[in-house]
């Protein structure tokens, strides 16, 4: 399997995990408020990632988590992670999905300046129809926009330098312990939001609990896959599979809650899958004529 082909494969694993840790939080979040529920979960996953790192023999804590390139990657994401959750309580959901789904387009431009990375205007054409797949599939209105847009702007740049930093963090560091070091952050960015709003649960159900559990079971296996893909092949060529996180999103609204999609949504998920293979057939076509 080529790098890239591998990169795209774990992309994909990623994504399908984080939609399924965010079906799982989601859910939690009827009875545990979002700022307790965000702490319990990046302690559980922390603690996961934590003992992954014992069973492998490393680490928990190594003394690279205090180099500059990781706190500043840990700075970024908590960036990410609290603009993101200002977003998504004070700017419509549609309009937040559509502005996190630039970060391809913001990695890929970040990959070309950061890393000299060579991205040709067939793969840019690509990215940008692949985006308009996504503009189809949420529809955002003039309406949604106002000066609150700010935070999921902000948010997505916090989750696009994220993973630009995954990519020049030391190669020593695994992924298990990059995980140990996100959740971490995800744990503070749990205890700023509880802080702002210290609400204790009103008879939270076990099923509620339990699901926070099950959130940091696909957290884990999703912030795994990501540092993967970060890792492999091209940026340009594996960062457009981040698209696929909507995708899975939708196939989860149609089998748990009963949505059926559109014509137009579904013409907007082929454009994305279309894309999305175009860009790694034609890349695995260029490698082999050299």
């Amino acid at each position: 399997m080529s790098p890239n082909a591998r990169g795209a494969l774990f992309m994909v694993l990623s994504m399908c995990a984080f939609a399924g840790e965010d079906a799982f939080l989601k859910f939690a979040f009827q009875d545990v408020p979002r700022g307790m529920a965000f702490t319990f979960f990046g302690l559980i996953a922390m603690t996961i990632c934590a003992i992954l790192s014992l069973r492998a023999g490393e680490a928990v804590f190594p003394k690279s988590f205090l180099s500059r390139g990781l706190l500043i990657r840990s700075g970024i994401e908590l960036i990410g992670r609290l603009f993101y959750t200002l977003s998504i309580a004070f700017v419509s959901l549609s309009l937040t999905s559509v502005i996190l789904q630039a970060t391809p387009l913001v990695v890929t431009l970040g990959a070309a300046l950061l890393f000299a990375e060579k991205v040709g205007p067939r793969r840019w054409i690509a990215m940008l129809i692949g985006f308009a797949g996504v503009i189809l599939i949420l529809r955002p209105t003039p309406e949604m926009f106002d000066p609150l847009v700010i935070f999921p702007v902000i948010g997505m740049l916090g989750f696009a330098g994220r993973d630009l930093a995954t990519r020049a963090s030391p190669p020593h560091v695994s992924g298990r312990q990059l995980g140990t070091l996100g959740f971490i952050v995800v744990t503070v960015a749990g205890l700023v939001i509880w802080a702002f709003d210290p609400r204790l649960p009103q008879g939270a159900s076990a099923a509620a609990w339990g699901a926070i559990v099950v959130a940091a079971l696909f957290g884990t296996v999703a912030y795994n896959a990501l540092t993967t893909a970060m890792r492999s092949g091209e940026i340009g060529v594996v960062a457009p599979f981040r698209y696929s996180r909507l995708l899975v999103a939708l196939v989860i609204a149609y089998l748990a809650f009963g949505e059926r999609p559109d014509a137009i949504t579904l013409l907007g998920g082929a454009l994305i899958v279309a894309t999305g293979l175009y860009t790694l057939l034609r890349t695995g076509r260029r490698a082999q004529a050299v």
